[in-house]
């Protein structure tokens, strides 16, 4: 069998509704859930009646209304304001759901807005996001809508107030995220471009493939390790052990964009490490490989194994898998996995130094399915 350059395809992903038959709830980020707490406790502060309710404006124009889980006042002689709102997610799969974003809100000398971090919200400590380092991790949307808030209630040429916002808990929070490979340390991020949590959606994880080969670009790094998730990534870790901890990206579905960011932020090199499915779909072309979007071509794994040296009954069994994994299996007890893996490898490097140009150098390795072992590679890891 000879191998043809297959076409080079980025599907974009379904919106949810075109995928699920009950559309699903929205929720409010926790940039519009901190601006509706300052805003609170803002109101509070200069008319001494806690809210229980507060109105804001998302980036969009629209109007929302928020309730207000607690609102305190302390008196004189330096009075202060305190106000709660629970962040409602809706049916996204959120770390911070419930979380309660509290602003603390004081006057200032100088007139205009001084907004910090408290307790919970993350602190900047690496280049790359925006963000001045040593600041609050609060990107600057959420920056935008608290100080048009604030106007709001008063007018910031003419006085001063400070804003301090905290997550309880949001320490723990961000042991979820990748918070801390991205140089934000001790919380969460406050985030939202819209306002809106759009459930299921993965354009989140999109962007935070981009912005984390941004940073890492930012420190002065030039080779980029895209892995598809915790195993792969532990696995890639073992084999690139001198490459820093921002090198290694969980890109998920999205390589794709990855490799199109570290092309833009000028990296010299990528390494994908992957296993069977995954490298598979990449094989084929297919630069975003979620399962609504794309499935495995079993006929090249025929393909891959005939190259490999595989009889016609293992090429006829392998087009006949039910999977990726099974085709794996197959070779595996073939006594083949290790030149069908190297061939497979071959093919992903070659479909990525296409999409990526001539500018990356790009090396591929496959993992068995427990990420403890490399199975194969493109050449970088002999066997």
């Amino acid at each position: 069998m000879t191998y043809a350059e297959p076409p080079l395809r980025e599907p974009d992903l379904p919106r949810t509704a075109k995928v699920r038959p009950v559309a699903l709830r929205t929720g409010w980020t926790t940039g519009a859930c901190a601006t509706a707490a300052a805003k609170a406790a803002v109101t509070a502060l200069v008319t001494g009646v806690p809210q229980r309710e507060v109105e804001i404006g998302l980036p969009a124009g629209r109007r929302v209304a928020f309730p207000v889980a607690r609102c305190e006042l302390t008196p004189s002689p330096d009075p202060q304001a305190e106000a709660v709102v629970v962040k409602d997610a809706g049916d996204d799969p959120d770390v911070t759901h419930g979380a309660q974003l509290t602003a603390t809100v004081g006057w200032r000398p100088r007139p205009g807005l001084d907004l910090a971090g408290g307790s919970g919200v993350g602190t900047v400590t690496r280049p790359g996001l925006g963000l001045a380092v040593g600041g609050p991790a609060i990107n600057d949307t959420p920056r935008r809508m608290i100080g048009q808030a604030v106007a709001e209630v008063v007018d910031l040429t003419e006085v001063g107030v400070r804003v301090v916002i905290s997550v309880p808990g949001g320490e723990v929070m961000a042991r979820k995220t990748t918070n801390r490979r991205l140089g934000i340390v001790g919380g969460i991020s406050i985030l939202g471009t819209t306002g809106i949590v759009r459930p299921f959606s993965t354009a989140s994880w999109r962007a935070s493939v981009v912005q984390a080969v941004h940073v890492m670009a930012a420190q002065g790094e030039r080779t980029v390790v895209l892995c598809t998730g915790g195993r792969t990534e532990r696995a890639a870790r073992a084999l690139l052990p001198e490459l820093p901890e921002v090198c290694f990206v969980e890109v998920g579905d999205f390589t794709g964009a990855a490799v199109t960011a570290a092309v833009g932020d000028a990296m010299t090199g990528v390494v994908f490490v992957g296993m069977a499915g995954k490298l598979a779909k990449l094989a084929a072309g297919i630069l975003m490989t979620h399962y609504t979007r794309s499935k495995v071509d079993l006929s090249l794994l025929g393909t891959v194994t005939a190259e490999a040296g595989g009889d016609a009954d293992l090429v006829a069994a392998v087009v006949a898998a039910n999977t990726g994994r099974h085709a794996y299996e197959l070779w595996e007890a073939a006594g083949l996995l290790r030149p069908a893996g190297d061939v497979l490898c071959d093919r992903v490097r070659q479909v990525l130094r296409r999409f990526a140009g001539p500018a990356l150098t790009v090396d591929v390795a496959m993992v068995d399915f427990t990420g403890d072992h490399l199975v194969a590679s493109s050449g970088r890891w002999p066997a």
